[in-house]
């Protein structure tokens, strides 16, 4: 039962914190961001958010800046629209798995797409037999 109450607290969190980030936040670096996912401790006095951006891969450290720095505002505008008894304190961290997903599709691209002369060609399909005929061509009564 605690198990699925702090998952719908983590599901409220990542959907606050992220119309509060498109909408309050005038941070430029603290663009284009999404959330991922929330973590909550067990006792919820601490949050782990993982997001992820869509600028350039340098923009990260700067976007995680602009996050660290907001959330002291984030967590006081958010304990006004949770309704739990406390509210965690907010952790913001970059989520690799997007980028690492990216990475393996892009090996697997490659590796598909090796080029022909290194995979050997199948050999070829023996002709299938050509039906045989009967004569009368009719049914037989």
């Amino acid at each position: 039962m605690a198990v699925s109450r702090s998952h719908r607290i983590a599901e409220q969190i990542q959907r606050e914190l992220a119309e509060l980030i498109r909408l309050e936040v005038r941070d430029p670096r603290v663009r284009l961001v999404t959330l991922t996912a929330v973590e909550l401790s067990r006792d919820h006095s601490h949050a782990k958010i993982f997001f992820t951006t869509l600028g350039a891969p340098s923009d990260v450290e700067a976007t995680q800046e602009g996050l660290d720095r907001a959330a002291g505002f984030l967590r006081t505008t958010l304990a006004h629209k949770l309704s739990t008894r406390t509210v965690p304190e907010l952790h913001f961290a970059y989520d690799e798995s997007v980028e690492r997903g990216v990475r393996l599709s892009k090996l697997i691209d490659e590796a598909v797409g090796t080029p022909a002369a290194v995979v050997p060609a199948p050999a070829p399909a023996p002709a299938p037999a050509k039906p045989r005929r009967t004569r009368g061509g009719g049914a037989s009564h």
